[in-house]
């Protein structure tokens, strides 16, 4: 089998404007009258732009392409002209720069262990080089999420293998799954979170951190936030497009946020867009941010309990799940695809079982409980049924 021409087209640029920049005025000057020459001719032609060459000048996300697609013609491995053009096909479909970058360094991990078994055409691949690949994930000794998402990424470059005709369709059969331990999310206890807020004393960071605290935002989303962004009269932030669902949403801070907010905007620069920025004026960093968290953490010896700047967020879904708010706003107000994810927080902030299970732990503290008390009757029934049968 092999793929159609056309789903090999250039993933360079061809459509190129003309280089030479034109005008509508001419150029030629009469030499026996010098007098009658079109001033603004004149002007066009002497200006420091013409004759300028048009420089293309490709998006971040098209630069991160050709640095992926460079990084696979250069490893010649056998099928690297499929993964290029599998990325050429993400890059048409709009993913972000982070899914292109690191579906490019996937796919040479993966092409490599394909040559090292001494497959020189993709075409012999099996369902077998698939489980020793995972294997060999395995030993490399990665954690399981990163040993899902290698995995993630080589079946979907297989699925767009199948779909042009280049595997057969028994290669997806019987995927591999790899199952991972349903964690928790970790909340910040409020002793802890009290002392790391103490201790951050500059006004764009205090604001950073409780801006993430009261509205749920995650990092990514905060630090692309613009000042057009924010409605200070509603106490509230548009979110364009969201960092994981690609979904805009609307998320909202108290009163405590708005002040720290406040005094940020009271002092920071006007020259930039973005609320939080760095030294260029563009958006601050992740690295920077993370600074600010790990800074709070070695200044309150908090630092090996592991809380992160997500620890945040998940703080927030505990705390207004505790206080009421409804499981459904709170999907929303997250960004959350799933309701099913939401409900992880749901686990671990029900008050009304934590209440009832110190209520009856008071009761057997007390010696208050009687041995008959502690049957139940229906349940017994069940038993004595099960017994009969």
């Amino acid at each position: 089998m092999t793929m159609s021409q056309n789903s090999f087209e250039s993933y360079y640029p061809s459509d190129w404007i003309d280089s030479v920049q034109s005008s509508q005025h001419s150029f030629i000057f009469p030499l026996h009258d010098h007098a009658k020459s079109d001033p603004v001719s004149v002007r066009t032609l002497f200006s420091p732009s013409a004759g300028a060459l048009y420089v293309y000048r490709p998006s971040k996300k098209r630069r991160a392409l050709n640095r992926a697609i460079d990084k696979l013609e250069e490893s010649g491995l056998p099928g690297y002209e499929y993964a290029v053009s599998h990325l050429y096909d993400k890059y048409c479909r709009n993913l972000t720069i982070s899914t292109i970058t690191q579906t490019g360094r996937v796919l040479i991990v993966f092409l490599s262990f394909l040559d090292g078994l001494g497959r020189r055409q993709i075409e012999d691949i099996c369902r077998k080089d698939i489980a020793n690949f995972v294997e060999l994930l395995h030993d490399r000794d990665l954690v399981m999420t990163t040993v899902k998402y290698y995995l993630l990424t080589v079946y979907a470059f297989l699925r767009y293998l199948v779909d042009n005709d280049i595997l057969p369709f028994e290669i997806l059969y019987k995927k591999i799954v790899i199952k991972l331990p349903d964690v928790l999310p970790r909340a910040i206890p409020a002793v802890d979170l009290t002392r790391i807020i103490e201790v951050i004393t500059d006004t764009r960071d205090k604001a950073l951190i409780l801006l993430l605290l009261h509205t749920g935002m995650r990092i990514g989303e905060l630090l692309k936030v613009k000042m057009t962004d924010i409605i200070l009269s509603e106490r509230k932030i548009l979110l364009p497009l969201g960092e994981k669902n690609f979904q805009g949403r609307v998320v909202y801070y108290c009163s405590e946020a708005e002040q720290a907010l406040n005094k940020w905007l009271n002092s920071r620069s006007q020259n930039s867009k973005y609320l939080f920025y760095g030294y260029s004026r563009r958006e601050l960093s992740y690295n920077s941010a993370w600074k600010i968290m790990h800074n709070a953490l070695e200044k309150t010896s908090l630092g090996h309990k592991g809380y992160t700047l997500h620890s945040l967020r998940h703080t927030f879904a505990t705390n207004m799940l505790n206080a009421g708010l409804r499981l459904e706003v709170l999907q929303q107000i997250l960004g959350h695809i799933s309701i099913d994810i939401t409900l992880r927080y749901a686990r671990m902030s029900n008050r009304t079982r934590e209440d009832e299970y110190f209520q009856a732990m008071a009761i057997i503290e007390k010696g208050d409980v009687h041995e008959h008390q502690r049957v139940n009757s229906a349940l017994q029934a069940v038993f004595e049924k099960k017994k009969l049968c």
